[in-house]
């Protein structure tokens, strides 16, 4: 199940600059070691960020019948903004006001790359050609909340009058806009992507930054309808907001008839991009419109998906390996003529240019150097804005598979807060059974990387609408108007998750409990309307402000003033800054834009407070707001209470702590960090990918030219073949020999890190002079020359084992023939006898019970097994035995480390992650601090007198091998493919000696 865990607060990030500064070393470290980056970035996005109004005659849109009006915007459009016309008035196109910090975190990137925007057109709108030219599309005449709160006193009218040189007259014969509701010609497209051009060029003069080109995508009404109306309103949005499709607005029964729509949607962006791409392009998919779109464009990219091994194209057999002793994948694209056929129809229905990109990828470069050959890797990103819900609210959705194997097709799947990247892996757990790895979900072999980065504000934009000449009369108006009392404000989409009736409840309850404050505060409640507008929601809304309106308000003031309308930016830049209170009561929410204009605006004016619902994805950065419960009226009444009697110092204090919240986590460094997030988890620099066989001829030069060797490896499946009888495991005489020749030489270390017991090991192995060993996964360790095993783990707090017996038992009683195995510093639980599919089942619900529950306060990890689930020690494992020997032996110049499983992985990872991100320069020093598994057996004085060493190591003198096919995912730099193949290898070592 999924516990309630707070999100930890973020730490405050990097500097704009700093954060660019690592992208900037990340691609001058991928490309320094041959992977291709184009510069470019592939941003996929459900809308693009303007709005297309085609122009026809007045005659022609009679002739078409009834069509729709547009919806209402949330914002009445601006005066000034990037628009263009074409030659032929037949086409205008201007800038969309929704998702400003999405937009301006993209634009912000293309300072240092060249950016595409793959989206929607958008309800493409129709207007009837005028002599004289229309005002900008969605434009309406809106009154002002000044204007209608000010309707009684005349001698005001004049300040605010539409004709103010904020708000343009229209002209008054304008022809309403109307919803486009065909498909385009050819020739069409060509005109709308033509115009795009030229609108990006004067977006670029216009707002002086770089520049972003824009690739629509066409879809068909029908389908355009059915995948955002349909699904994503009225299926995804209900269900990520908590929402089940009975409790929503939404009357669509599951399953929705819209699936093919969406499905067919996220189709069609998927082949838009594959018609771009361009190896080393990076590829960003933005939220929950798209989640099919990862898997979808590797697969228009002629990738295939391998069982076991993740994303890639087709190896050789373990035949044509053995005969050839080389891995060479050239081989391997002319050896497998039925993927090429069976792609063929895929690339003939995206067009020829597709079919080259195909063709291309398939083609394998040398990326590696002298590693190997490996294939131009396809880098996707994921990002969603919307919040993830806890597993037992996913897995209500029918197509709950689809989804997360679509979103599982990217190398980052990121998110706003941590609580929802947290759910994303136990959704991930339970629903498909996926194992979670440190860093993400490991998906039959691909490891998708799993994060978190709040997405802020434009804070330069918001900070320049906030001074606007217009803002200070609506300001002062407001102030004249509401003379003596105190405003509370309020602004959302009118849908059931906002808590708009909520806060409505809540208001009420706080004039009932405190009575001093009626007629003293007035309560501004600004809505727009929302897709899944429901009368119902919109009738109990009006009905519950004329309740409390007529129960406590009189002649003269009106407690609760309710607008159902778009504001003009100088009229809601006025009314947050006049506000002495802000009270957002979302029942579930991402990020939330006005709770942070709220705070910019209030910087310049009374550093008023703001009541934030502990339901919202930014509650995790705003600790100094005055956090509620939306459900708990009496709770949030106090609050709003709490709020208007603040101090003045306690203001401004808690104030700014919310500010250089709002400073730090701009849509700026939002989008940084997430392409910062993409690159260091592309290119193998710590993901796992496919390997070369093992060079035994480089092997063994590097080897003669050492002065010292760490030796290392592990023992069942490296060293014997594994046995369905563990006991049975016995080494051969050959490996015997080889591995007490190398013991002997002076010149190495070598050591056996394995999960055996110490008595196992003792037993075989223990006659093998200067062999040093380390049991149980490094929990016991024997270094070579000593007689007893030295217990690592006898300084930890071990008390956790018996909470982990516990749930043990509890599995156990309930799941016949599994049993438990307690060793001195782990415990396991075994179901190699139980009912595969119930065993299997149960162990997906005891991982998520162990990593939501105990692992979080816990000092433990959990490890997924064969047939097995085992709990071991944090600060314990074959990493950081790894770590333990490199420190102790810092002017080694050649390691050799061999295993096959995932516990391995954790040895290859600590090879890895002793080095810089990003690789290091010739002559810098690798300095290496103590690691756990020295520090932890010591006293803090003791501790305090290790010093940092120096690694004489470097990269290309690391031959970290697993064990397994070359199609294996491994965080290793190469592979052979049998126990027996390693006893080879360090044979041809000793011959060559």
């Amino acid at each position: 199940m999924d516990s309630m865990h707070p999100d930890p607060a973020p730490a405050p990030p990097p500097s704009l600059s700093d954060i660019k500064a690592q992208v900037a070393r990340l691609e001058a470290a991928h490309k320094q070691k041959g992977l291709p980056l184009s510069g470019r970035i592939i941003h996929v996005m459900h809308h693009l960020p303007v709005e297309i109004v085609r122009i026809v005659p007045a005659e022609s849109l009679e002739a078409g019948g009834i069509l729709s009006p547009p919806m209402t915007p949330e914002f009445k459009p601006e005066d000034v903004e990037a628009k263009v016309e074409s030659a032929d008035a037949k086409w205008r196109i201007h800038a969309r006001t929704a998702h400003p910090a999405l937009v301006s975190g993209i634009k912000s990137l293309s300072d240092t790359h060249d950016q595409i925007l793959v989206a929607w057109t958008g309800e493409v709108l129709l207007q009837p050609d005028t002599n004289a030219s229309p005002q900008p599309p969605s434009q309406a005449t809106f009154p002002s909340i000044a204007q209608n709160l000010l309707a009684p006193f005349s001698t005001q009218q004049e300040t605010l009058s539409p004709t103010s040189p904020s708000v343009p007259t229209p002209p008054p014969d304008e022809s309403p806009l109307m919803v486009f509701g065909g498909e385009f010609n050819d020739q069409e497209k060509k005109e709308v992507e033509t115009e795009l051009e030229r609108f990006t060029e004067v977006e670029q003069k216009f707002e002086e930054g770089g520049r972003l080109k824009y690739l629509p995508v066409f879809l068909p009404p029908d389908v355009s309808k059915g995948h955002y109306e349909g699904f994503c309103k009225k299926t995804l949005w209900p269900l990520f907001h908590y929402l089940l499709w009975l409790d929503s607005t939404a009357t669509v029964p599951s399953p929705d008839p819209s699936w093919l729509a969406y499905h067919k949607t996220n189709q069609m962006f998927a082949q838009r991009v594959a018609e771009v791409y361009k190896p080393g392009d990076l590829i960003i998919c933005h939220d929950y419109h798209l989640l099919l779109a990862p898997k979808m464009i590797r697969e228009a990219l002629g990738q295939v998906f391998h069982p076991n091994a993740g994303w890639g194209t087709a190896h050789p057999s373990p035949a044509a390996h053995h005969a050839n002793k080389r891995f060479d994948w050239d081989q391997s694209q002319q050896s497998t003529p039925t993927n090429a056929n069976n792609d063929k129809s895929k690339t003939e229905k995206l067009g020829g240019f597709l079919s080259n990109v195909g063709s291309a990828l398939g083609q394998h470069l040398s990326v590696g150097g002298e590693h190997g050959a490996t294939p131009v890797e396809v880098m996707i990103g994921m990002f969603m804005h919307t919040p993830w819900p806890s597993s037992e609210i996913f897995r209500c959705l029918p197509t709950r598979r689809e989804i997360l194997d679509g979103m599982l097709g990217a190398n980052l799947v990121s998110f706003q807060t941590y609580s929802y990247s947290r759910h994303f892996v136990s959704t991930c757990i339970r629903v498909c059974g996926y194992e979670s790895t440190p860093g993400g979900v490991d998906a039959n072999g691909q490891v998708t990387a799993v994060g978190y980065c709040p997405i802020g504000l434009d804070v330069k934009r918001v900070i320049h609408d906030r001074e606007l000449p217009g803002v200070i009369p609506k300001m002062e108006a407001l102030r004249q108007l509401y003379k003596d009392k105190k405003i509370i404000v309020g602004r959302e989409k009118l849908d059931v998750a906002k808590g708009v009736y909520n806060k409505l409840q809540a208001f009420e309850k706080f004039l009932q409990v405190y009575p001093e404050w009626r007629g003293k505060v007035v309560l501004i409640q600004v809505t727009t309307p929302a897709l899944s507008e429901s009368p119902k929601l919109e009738r109990m809304t009006a009905e519950l402000v004329s309740h409390i309106n007529g129960t406590y308000g009189s002649l003269d003031f009106t407690p609760v003033h309710h607008y159902h309308q778009a504001l003009e930016k100088d009229e809601y830049f006025g009314l947050l800054s006049v506000a002495d209170l802000a009270l957002i009561t979302s029942l579930r929410d991402g990020m939330n834009t006005t709770s942070m204009e709220f705070i910019l605006c209030q910087d310049k004016t009374n550093k008023s407070p703001l009541v934030l619902s502990e339901f919202m994805g930014t509650v995790a950065s705003f600790q100094s707001a005055l956090q509620i419960n939306p459900h708990d009226l009496l709770g949030v009444a106090h609050a709003i209470n709490k709020g208007l009697n603040m101090p003045q110092a306690e203001k401004e204090e808690r104030h700014q702590s919310l500010l250089d919240s709002v400073n730090g986590h701009t849509s700026y460094t939002w989008a940084a960090t997430i392409l910062k997030q993409l690159l260091e988890n592309v290119g193998g620099e710590h993901t796992a990918h496919q390997t070369p066989a093992l060079d035994v001829n480089k092997f063994s030069q590097a080897y003669k030219n050492a002065k010292k060797r760490l030796m290392l490896f592990d023992y069942d499946g490296t060293l014997t073949p594994i046995v369905k009888v563990p006991s049975h495991a016995v080494p051969t005489e050959r490996t015997l020999s080889a591995i007490s020749t190398l013991a002997k030489d002076p010149k190495n270390v070598v050591y056996l890190i394995s999960g055996r017991d110490g008595d196992f090991l003792e037993e075989h192995w223990g006659h093998v002079e200067n062999l040093g060993m380390s049991a149980e996964h490094g929990s016991f360790v024997k270094q070579p020359g000593d007689e007893e095993f030295t217990n690592m783990t006898e300084a930890l707090d071990m008390s956790w084992m018996s909470e982990v017996e516990e749930i043990f038992k509890y599995y156990t009683e309930r799941t016949t023939g599994s049993t438990i195995e307690v060793k001195k510093a782990s415990i396991t639980w075994h179901y190699r006898n139980s009912d595969p599919d119930f065993g299997e089942f149960q162990c997906k619900q005891c991982l998520d019970l162990l990593e939501s529950s105990l692992a979080p306060r816990r000092p433990i990890e959990v490890l997924v097994g064969k047939k097995n689930l085992e709990v071991r020690p944090l600060a314990v494992n074959k990493g950081e035995i790894v770590k333990r020997l490199m420190y102790e032996n810092p002017d080694a110049d050649l390691i050799f480390c061999a295993g096959d499983d995932k516990t391995d992985e954790d040895m290859f990872r600590s090879l890895r992650t002793v080095f810089p991100p990003g690789g290091i320069h010739t002559n810098d020093p690798i300095i290496m601090k103590p690691p756990v598994a020295v520090t932890s057996a010591l006293d803090p004085e003791e501790v305090a007198e290790l010093k940092d060493v120096e690694l004489h190591i470097r990269p290309d003198e690391i031959f970290a091998t697993t064990v397994g096919p070359p199609a294996k995912k491994t965080l290793a730099a190469w592979h052979v493919t049998c126990p027996e193949e390693v006893v080879e290898a360090l044979e041809t070592l000793l011959e060559s000696q």
